[in-house]
């Protein structure tokens, strides 16, 4: 009896540490590609790099972007910048500890407006909006200055407090939600109950706003709290415009944020999990940057395929020189058409990338390397820019990956239209393959040491 006990626990012990040893340098792989992303290719020089101009006849808001070794959460920094820049109400600033280029996940470069320092210096007074993207505060010395800059204006009377899917993490870490309630992305609220229950968390809206604070769940639910806010500062007709500008499908939520089946983990976000860690055939795709390119098409790119563990994807422009996008927002390519790797997809976001663009993507057409060159947006220019690159993912992967993601982004409506394999065959055959070598492993020591024990 004893020898089968011990013979039990060899295999389970050998199996967990097989098998969840490469699942976890996979995930860390996972972390590093898109979490992690920063720049290491040499910047250029920065001369001449457009800063809007300051209207003190408006009201200015400052999005946050952390330090350069803490990528900010690409969606959470991309869609309000661009809604609220679309009001044309407010002087719209991207700021940053430091003017040095800072990294969005899944690796957008962005090159700050300001530095924090410059910014109160300019305005003498706190913003009349902060909006707090998703930040990891990973290295406590590096995220330090950013917490700082925020606990610095949260005494003011007039600053609204905004942050967007886990954004909200970093207002609880500074000490902007104790008494409150609040919500942040369904997958990231039971770790938030914990670290934090001095706020009241809640699971089944698409925002809290409370005083001066205003936080939002996961990703699409920020356009609903921007629209919100918008609504609040400018009046319902301006956040109407605005939504039917982006084609956005769920603006109900706008005026009622209450949903009556919240999001859960359950047995399905196993998929996304074990593509993390076992998906190894990563393809590589590149997102082409081009001037007054719209942000938030951007966004889509990054987000849809790569927080799924299935695809690498890289920036990629005609020079090296800074690009300004439609809302003067300054972003860095880390390629460039001439050097850039050979890739599976080269997609070229925007519903007016075939203008916009044309220059580029002739010459990309000249002489890129790609199987598929996709204007992904250009067919159906007023669709809501999310539904396209979901239903391509699932035609790249699988459903369960596409379901997912759209579970993920927290998207409400009826738009998207699936096609494509039914689950990942890749992944789960390389689960299948390293739990059978786990077991031959086991198996041969079983052989070699246990059974022959007298």
């Amino acid at each position: 009896m004893k020898r089968l006990v011990v013979r039990l626990a060899v295999y389970v012990l050998i199996f967990v540490v097989f098998v969840g040893g490469i699942g976890f340098y996979g995930f860390n792989r996972h972390q590093k590609d898109f979490y992690f992303n920063v720049r290491h290719e040499p910047v250029p020089s920065l001369q001449g790099v457009n800063i809007p101009q300051y209207d003190p006849n408006k009201p200015t808001v400052a999005v946050i972007l952390a330090d350069s070794s803490i990528p900010t959460e690409d969606f959470d920094f991309l869609i309000p910048y661009e809604l609220l820049s679309m009001t044309d109400a407010y002087n719209v600033y991207a700021v940053a500890p430091d003017k040095n280029v800072k990294s969005l996940s899944g690796g957008l470069d962005v090159i700050p407006h300001y530095s924090y320092k410059e910014l109160d210096n300019l305005l003498n007074k706190s913003p009349d909006i902060i909006v707090v993207p998703y930040m990891p505060g990973v290295d406590e010395q590096k995220y330090q200055p950013t917490r700082e800059w925020i606990q610095q204006h949260s005494s003011s009377k007039t600053t609204t407090f905004f942050s967007i899917c886990g954004g909200s993490q970093n207002l609880a870490d500074a000490g902007l939600l104790k008494g409150k309630s609040a919500t942040s992305h369904w997958q990231f609220l039971p770790i938030l109950m914990k670290q934090y229950p001095d706020t009241h968390w809640k699971e089944d809206v698409r925002y809290v706003h409370e005083g001066n604070t205003l936080t939002s769940a996961g990703q699409s639910a920020g356009i609903d709290a921007v629209l919100h806010l918008i609504s609040q500062k400018l009046g319902e007709p301006v956040a109407a415009k605005i939504s039917k500008e982006i084609s956005y499908p769920s603006y109900q939520f706008v005026q009622n944020p209450k949903v009556d089946h919240p999001f859960y983990v359950d047995i399905k976000f196993a998929t996304y999990w074990l593509n993390l860690g076992f998906h190894w055939n990563k393809k590589q795709m590149g997102v082409l940057l081009y001037k007054d390119m719209d942000e938030i098409a951007l966004s889509s790119i990054f987000d849809s395929y790569g927080d799924t563990g299935t695809t690498q994807v890289l920036t990629v422009s005609s020079s090296d020189a800074p690009i300004t996008t439609k809302h003067h927002l300054n972003i860095l390519a880390r390629h460039q058409i001439s050097n850039a790797p050979k890739l599976d997809k080269m997609i070229i976001p925007g519903g007016e990338a075939k203008s916009l663009a044309a220059a580029d993507v002739r010459l990309w057409r000249e002489k890129g390397k790609a199987k598929e060159t996709l204007l992904i947006h250009s067919d159906s220019p007023n669709r809501y820019v999310f539904e396209a690159p979901l239903e391509d993912l699932a035609k790249q992967e699988d459903l369960l990956t596409a379901k997912h993601a759209v579970k993920r982004f927290e998207y409400r409506a009826n738009g998207i239209h699936f096609k494509g394999k039914p689950f990942p065959l890749e992944t789960y055959g390389n689960v299948l393959l390293i739990g059978l070598l786990a077991l031959l492993v086991t198996f041969c020591i079983d052989r070699r040491f246990i059974m022959k024990k007298p």
